[in-house]
């Protein structure tokens, strides 16, 4: 142990804190860095994934010359599930694949694959029995799910960011400069060197497409995705006021993402209409469906039903490039587009946000964006894995090897005001920071026991 003392007692420090705050990032978050990476990596090849394991589902053995109209197919799947409830139609662009229709079965969504030429239910698949969107719910909810999930995998996110920044830090060159062991790795270095060379130059090279990967994903988090749809909506840069064609703002407060299936980002907190003006009959599927050609929306694109008398069709896109992006709402009486949303509407922070989230699913720019991001996500976890190895080489048997608490009070307090400035822009964050001070101002100083053992 005095020996590692002794080692970080020659370090700036600056260093030394900077080093101190890395450490322990890095050894609490990085487990579930890699849990993050891994999931994302197998969720970024969802197209070929779903392919190869569900093809029977999904594709036809046979394109025919004429489709069924989707009322003829809706009743196919009503007739094999007569206690289920449709409440989704989704159509793919390619004539040799399935129609996929949503149902609920006792709150549960399940689809049927319906063969569109002759009327055929291939099969079924429970949406939480699909691999990939497993991996999906171990990427947002580690698997377990509910809110405190969620929120753990945001923290994670952000701690993601400290480790990034701390290691670019502790990376940039101090004294003479050198490519070998700053750009490229030094291949005669002894071990432990080597391992730090590794881990500098990887993280290095990777640190701005890592660095996407985090900010692309915040979007969909519980607390700084609120405040993104808070300022986006505050500044007028999200979805436009000028997209309901039927007049003034409605009043409802049920959002599009509660009650449609594929729903963009950027609409998911769309006011949904309400019906005013009720007729004996509504429209029919295949009636949605031309009114969505005519609107010339871009497959693939789901039609989600009504709910209730007074509900809408909300036919919506987000599956294509994201200036395909379509999120309509129509009556179902009436046929009136009540409102209808496109990339172009969009405000400068949602179309940014619309293009980075296609990036983070690898959807901008195809199987290169695919291949780009699995880099990333391998990366990461080399970095998490590699830092543990670093830390195990020096770490002494009795002790946990952690870089001793700076007594320079100056440098101290210039990281604490970093990590604050950094806790403004993530509310999460803040609160995980005010949990280590407390945890360090009344368990940590107050039993020497701890102390020592944290090198505090």
């Amino acid at each position: 142990m005095e020996q590692t003392v002794k080692a970080e007692d020659k370090q700036p420090p600056m260093y030394a804190a900077v080093w101190r705050w890395h450490f322990y990032a890095g050894i609490i978050f990085a487990p579930f860095l890699i849990i993050l990476a891994l999931s994302g990596a197998v969720y970024l090849f969802k197209p070929q994934i779903e392919s190869a394991l569900y093809g029977h589902l999904y594709e036809v053995d046979k394109v025919g010359e004429k489709r069924l109209s989707l009322v003829e197919l809706t009743e196919r799947v009503k007739e094999k599930y007569p206690h289920d409830s449709v409440v989704s139609v989704t159509l793919e662009k390619e004539a040799n694949r399935t129609v996929k229709i949503g149902m609920m079965d006792k709150g549960e969504m399940v689809f049927a694959f319906v063969n569109p030429y002759t009327g055929k239910v291939q099969g079924a698949l429970r949406a939480d029995e699909n691999w990939t969107e497993i991996a999906k719910k171990i990427h947002s909810e580690l698997l377990i799910g509910g809110t405190a999930a969620n929120r753990f995998v945001e923290l994670a996110a952000c701690w993601g960011f400290i480790l990034l920044a701390t290691g670019l830090y502790l990376w940039w060159p101090r004294q003479s400069f050198s490519v070998l062991g700053t750009f490229w790795p030094r291949w005669r270095a002894k071990k432990r060197l080597a391992w730090r060379d590794w881990h500098a130059v990887t993280g290095i090279w990777l640190s701005i497409g890592i660095l996407l990967l985090i900010v692309t994903g915040m979007p969909w988090t519980g607390v700084m995705g609120e405040v993104i749809n808070r300022v986006a909506t505050a500044t007028n840069t999200g979805y436009p006021p000028f997209a309901f064609s039927f007049g003034p703002k409605p009043e409802s407060k049920v959002v599009t993402k509660e009650v449609a299936q594929d729903v963009p980002w950027a609409a998911e907190q769309l006011p949904v209409p309400s019906v005013r003006k009720r007729k004996a009959a509504p429209l029919s599927l295949d009636e949605v469906y031309a009114i969505a050609e005519a609107k010339k929306v871009k497959k693939p694109f789901t039609i989600s039903l009504p709910q209730g008398p007074k509900g809408v069709f909300t036919v919506a896109t987000s599956k294509t490039k994201p200036w395909d992006n379509a999120t309509l709402h129509i009556d179902q009486y009436s046929g009136r587009v009540l409102s209808d949303v496109r990339f172009s509407d969009y405000g400068a922070l949602a179309k940014a946000i619309t293009i980075g989230i296609a990036f983070h699913e690898g959807r901008l720019f195809g199987l290169a964006n695919q291949l780009v991001n699995l880099v990333f996500c391998l990366g990461l976890v080399f970095l998490c894995v590699s830092g543990f190895v670093m830390w195990r080489k020096r770490k002494p048997k009795d002790g946990f090897g952690a870089p001793a608490r700076v007594k320079d009070p100056q440098a101290a307090k210039t990281v604490w005001g970093g990590m604050i400035a950094a806790a403004v822009v993530m509310p999460l964050f803040a609160l995980s920071l005010a949990a280590i001070w407390l945890f360090d101002r009344f368990v940590v100083q107050k039993i020497p026991s701890i102390r020592r053992f944290l090198a505090a």
